[in-house]
């Protein structure tokens, strides 16, 4: 009985996932990112959901604890920075975002291209299609992207979650046409456009760069 219950809670591997379940956190080697394969499915990202564990120095709302190679910090919108209506949209997921979850960083800024070049995607990319890199091996763009950001905000925001039923070529259609006249639309700036909106910069990992610009 003492050996089969030993068994059971020995920890094992994800299925289909390099990550490992450890006593603190996620470690696991640089995998082998594809830009062909940009979003993960909602069954993997749901078991590394699964194991994930508590980081209380976040908030008292159950976070999963994942490690980025080098430097990289996990659930960051990176974003074109010039884009007014982009830009509306950060400060609306800041402002809707009260446990500080998500975090941001200008497509412009040079802190940028190290989450560009570990997703597999270029400036144009993204210029498109804007990035979230939830985590190690786990980033997404266009409307999964959206979908992915609002999963981790509070009710009743997180409820746009259920949009995710939605065939992907049909939200992407809607979102690639949006983004195809956003400048003409809603305008384009010279420069990141959060510079206009200091008080929104700690949010951004490429704060200190944007201050010593600006």
């Amino acid at each position: 009985m003492l050996t089969r219950a030993l068994r059971i809670l020995k920890p094992r591997s994800i299925p289909g996932s390099s990550l490992h379940h450890r006593s603190v956190c996620f470690s696991a080697p640089s995998p082998a990112f594809s830009s062909g394969a940009i979003s993960r499915t909602t069954a993997e990202i749901d078991a590394v959901e699964a194991v994930a564990y508590l980081d209380p120095a976040e908030s008292s709302t159950a976070i999963p604890v994942i490690i980025m190679p080098g430097n990289l910090q996990p659930r960051v919108v990176v974003y074109d920075g010039v884009c007014h209506l982009c830009h509306g949209g950060v400060k609306w997921i800041i402002k809707a975002d009260k446990y500080r979850k998500i975090k941001f960083c200008c497509l412009q800024s040079k802190a940028a291209e190290p989450y560009l070049e570990v997703s597999g995607v270029t400036k144009e990319d993204v210029q498109k299609r804007f990035l979230f890199v939830e985590g190690l091996g786990f980033y997404h763009q266009a409307s999964t992207a959206a979908l992915r950001v609002v999963s981790y905000l509070p009710l009743p925001y997180s409820a746009l979650n259920a949009f995710s039923i939605v065939p992907t070529p049909f939200r992407d259609s809607v979102y690639d046409y949006v983004a195809k006249h956003r400048y003409d639309w809603f305008g384009k700036a010279e420069d990141c456009l959060v510079l206009k909106d200091k008080e929104l910069l700690e949010r951004f990992i490429d704060r200190d760069e944007l201050n010593d610009r600006s």
